[in-house]
């Protein structure tokens, strides 16, 4: 477990968090199965890792050690069921180069969503001004030429493609640690659905 007393004095005090809801295995075992059936030499896309999968509830961004405390202790408060996940079709984010599974939204994902977005409000903490669209991120277009390299993957998609259902238990706050290689994500607290 993460303690804000393990980091030394020198140790970067900026952490960049986002809260998210883990996918369960059998989802991310149909995400392989996918990803791998899609996956070509040269096809210009960065393929995200099954480690880095979730379904985003709020990105918070740089944020310090003194917000971290305030984060976990109103998460905390949160009090919420279970919520049924159903991923949907794929979709693709044209402009950001963005190819992913969608989530749909039931009513208990937005109560979920509504009450992490209230927690860190009392953080100091603004939603985003946009509609909430949870996915999963699956690849990344490559280079100045996205449009082309979506277009190639659209026709290779299956839309017929099934997903496992699931029910998530628990959401959790992560640490994303930026890399060449891509993000790697770290779980700092788990926080029960019941």
């Amino acid at each position: 477990m993460y303690s804000l007393q393990a980091i030394p004095p020198q140790t970067e005090t900026i952490m960049r968090l986002f809260i998210a809801i883990p996918l369960a295995s059998q989802v991310v075992e149909a995400l392989e199965r996918l990803s791998r059936s899609l996956q070509s030499a040269n096809d210009n896309l960065r393929w995200s890792s099954p480690e880095t999968w979730h379904i985003t509830l709020q990105f918070l961004g740089e944020t310090s050690i003194e917000k971290f405390s305030c984060i976990v202790q109103s998460l905390h408060q949160i009090t919420s069921p279970p919520v049924p996940i159903w991923l949907n079709e794929t979709g693709f984010f044209d402009r950001a180069g963005v190819f992913f599974a969608g989530v749909s939204v039931s009513p208990e994902l937005r109560y979920l969503e509504r009450h992490v977005v209230a927690a860190t409000a009392r953080c100091g903490f603004v939603a985003e001004d946009r509609p909430y669209h949870p996915h999963v991120t699956l690849a990344r277009a490559k280079g100045n030429d996205r449009v082309r390299t979506l277009r190639r993957l659209k026709t290779r998609v299956d839309e017929n493609f099934q997903y496992p259902a699931f029910t998530a238990r628990e959401f959790l706050l992560y640490e994303s640690h930026l890399g060449s290689d891509g993000a790697r994500h770290e779980v700092r607290k788990r926080f029960p659905l019941v």
